[in-house]
């Protein structure tokens, strides 16, 4: 072979993957593997096993005890650094034998315990039959589906432990137990009057079949609601249970539990994101030697992928083609195309705006006229429709604006003259707005009835006590009606929609039937269907303490209706999205609804009055008094560090840090993408390198 001279090779950008501890630790390696074939020629076998013995133990016990699977070593390297860690036993003390022998049964056994831990894991087979037969990219969501389930599972064990095991203990007498409702001071006398809705006498059927659909009549004086917790002090046997403040930070709790755990999630595809390069000719690369998914074992499901790959190289000469036509743009061309952005971005504004317009009539309307009959307590079977119609009047308005509002934005998007991966994205942003900011205009609408107040006595309560004596259940009532609601429209699009389609299409042979075919498993679509529900979920769980077990109930029944979907009466998608990149979208979807859930619990719990008529804060002007007054009762040295780091003078040397701090990592994560397009270039680098080719002759 033909190599190049010292000094070309001095010159080349090596010296970056040289300075490496990798490299020098390979360096090391192959010096001690030659000094010990040399040793070798001289010294008998039981020898030189103690001389490499004796070397493993200078480079580090910890090095030495890494089982010898571990090394990127070859067979003969394998088995001869079994031999060196054997003979190296011999020369330890008792107490390291004694380390090195339970630090070996211990990784054993937890290798053992996670192994079964895998059996146990929900669903497992379940997901690993649909990820052979359709692929990652809809098991990705089955996964999610998992998730979620498992999320709100501990978000129900959580609020049931703090909040409801404690009140039914005390309400109860068990264990010894009291309780005390203390009344509020300071209060006029008709903010405190609350009569729920309960059923008295004989009661009809359908009536409780409402009461079970819309939260009201016996419902709303159960656990599920805000209202039954009117507690202010417990004593379970002699130990005194604080309710308001374990309510409060139960409602932290699950928040920060939910965001630490999306994170916690959504750290792995991030990274992949980060690292991921935008070269054509990688991507190219990649989907040709690597886009192949080597789960799947359908034949069915074989073909689609084919055409899914098909699909992504056709979506990238597309994209190529829209980047020159792009650069080829005349002044002309570019004000036509801009102007019409502008105008179809004024429709969605005006279609959103009509959504959420609709959405507060329906929501103002409902909260009146539902108010108006159960004042007359009319039981009559039209009027029992009615008023069931009218309490379900803004969840319905949402999911018919949830159902239109994104066929017009998939109709807008084809004049905007965007690339294909741009019109998904942008598509699909869309529809995460308007699905979760339906959500912001209802509790607006409700915030907007609650605080409005045109008399004396309703500014005494700071809220309107005529219409919303327990405000926090009403908005409760509206959370667990939109989730019914929800559930109730997935299940029914499934029986009604999706399996006379598949009818049809099975048994009718006509051309316009076939054409149409089977409705496709869209994957963005259902994981917004399920994040709009987990967001639900977070806002009404703090009016409804017991809306996470409905949540996980409903997810559970989803997971298995959905299965039967996808087998049955879908087909996958035609164009489906890879389950690294679809992960981690999810996740950030997910945090996006998380976050939004944040603003109306922050106004509630800090700004509006919280209700002088029931629930365990009636006894404070908003929930967050509750801290401050328990602050109060610590010692005065604890109160004094507390209110110390409350104040700005703490704040703002904090703040400082936490910039410090920010600007670092930032600093940390340009410095790794340097890095990493060094890295890159050293692997374009050893094509051509004879350093990298083969070693000297």
């Amino acid at each position: 072979e033909v190599f190049l001279p010292e000094e070309t090779r001095g010159a080349t950008p090596v010296d970056f993957l040289q300075q490496l501890p990798s490299y020098q630790s390979a360096l090391r390696r192959r010096a001690t593997a030659g000094t010990q074939d040399r040793r070798a020629a001289s010294q008998d076998p039981a020898g030189l096993r103690a001389a490499e013995g004796r070397g493993l133990q200078q480079e580090g016990d910890e090095v030495a005890a890494r089982p010898a699977r571990e090394h990127p070593l070859t067979i003969a390297e394998k088995r001869r650094l079994r031999y060196c860690q054997q003979a190296d036993i011999k020369y330890l003390s008792g107490w390291k034998q004694w380390k090195r022998t339970s630090n070996k049964s211990l990784k054993k056994v937890l290798s053992e315990v996670k192994e079964l831990s895998s059996y146990l894991e929900l669903w497992r087979h379940d997901i690993h039959s649909i990820e052979g037969k359709f692929g990652t990219g809809i098991q990705s969501y089955f996964s999610f589906l998992r998730f979620l389930v498992l999320l709100n599972f501990i978000i129900f064990i959580l609020m049931f432990s703090l909040v409801t095991l404690p009140s039914i203990i005390s309400k109860y007498g068990m264990f010894n137990s009291s309780f005390a409702k203390i009344p509020p001071k300071n209060v006029e006398p008709h903010c405190t009057v609350y009569e729920p809705s309960g059923n008295k006498g004989l009661v009809y059927f359908y009536t409780y079949l409402k009461d079970l659909l819309s939260g009201t009549g016996f419902l709303e004086v159960t656990v599920l609601f805000y209202g039954y917790y009117t507690i202010d002090a417990e004593w379970i046997s002699i130990q005194k249970y604080n309710l308001p403040l374990a309510y409060l930070l139960a409602t932290f709790g699950y928040l920060a539990l939910s965001l630490v755990w999306i994170i916690k999630r959504s750290v792995g595809g991030f990274k992949q994101n980060l690292v991921h390069n935008k070269d054509p000719f990688q991507s190219y690369c990649n989907k040709v030697f690597a886009g192949w998914d080597f789960c799947i074992t359908d034949p069915n499901a074989a073909r689609l992928k084919h055409r899914s790959l098909q699909y992504e190289l056709q979506t990238d000469l597309e994209e190529e083609r829209m980047k020159r036509k792009i650069a080829d743009r005349t002044t002309k061309e570019k004000l036509r195309i801009y102007s019409l952005r502008i105008f179809i971005n004024i429709i969605v504004i005006a279609v959103l705006s009509g959504c959420f317009y609709s959405i507060y009539r329906a929501t103002v309307f409902s909260q009146e006229n539902s108010n108006v009959s159960i004042r007359h307590d009319d039981v009559s079977n039209m009027n029992f429709q009615a008023n069931l119609l009218v309490q379900y009047l803004p969840s319905m308005v949402i999911t018919l604006a949830n159902f239109i509002a994104p066929q017009i934005f998939s109709f807008l998007i084809r004049f905007e003259d965007y690339s294909p991966a741009f019109e998904i994205r942008l598509t699909l942003m869309r529809c995460v707005f308007v699905r979760l900011a339906n959500i912001g205009v209802l509790l607006f609408s409700l915030w907007s009835q609650i605080s409005y107040c045109a008399t004396d006595k309703c500014n005494a309560c700071g809220y309107n006590y005529e219409l919303y004596p327990c405000w926090e259940s009403e908005v409760g009532q509206e959370m667990y009606k939109l989730m019914i609601f929800d559930f109730i429209i997935i299940l029914a699009v499934i029986l009604f929609v999706d399996f006379p389609r598949m009818l049809l299409v099975t048994h009718c042979s006509c051309k316009p039937v076939q054409w149409c075919g089977l409705q496709e498993f869209g994957i963005s679509d259902n994981v917004l269907e399920i994040i709009y529900g987990q967001t639900i979920c977070w806002i009404g769980t703090f009016f409804s303490p017991l809306l996470p077990a409905i949540a996980t109930i409903k997810y559970f029944i989803i997971f298995y209706i959905k299965k039967i979907s996808l087998i049955h009466t879908r087909k996958p998608a035609a164009r489906p999205i890879r389950a690294s990149s679809s992960n981690f979208f999810f996740l950030v979807v997910l945090l996006i609804g998380l976050l939004l859930a944040f603003i109306p619990l922050g106004i509630s719990i800090a700004h509006i009055p919280s209700s002088k008529a029931c629930g365990p804060f009636r006894n404070f002007n908003t929930s967050w008094a509750v801290v401050p007054h328990t602050i109060d009762g610590f010692p005065t040295g604890l109160r004094q560090v507390l209110y110390g780091i409350a104040s700005e003078a703490f704040a703002v040397p904090f703040f400082m840090v936490i910039c410090l701090i920010m600007f670092y990592f930032i600093a940390l994560a340009g410095a790794h993408k340097r890095v990493v397009e060094q890295l890159r270039e050293q692997l374009v680098m050893v094509r051509f390198d004879p350093l990298f080719c083969s070693p000297k002759v």
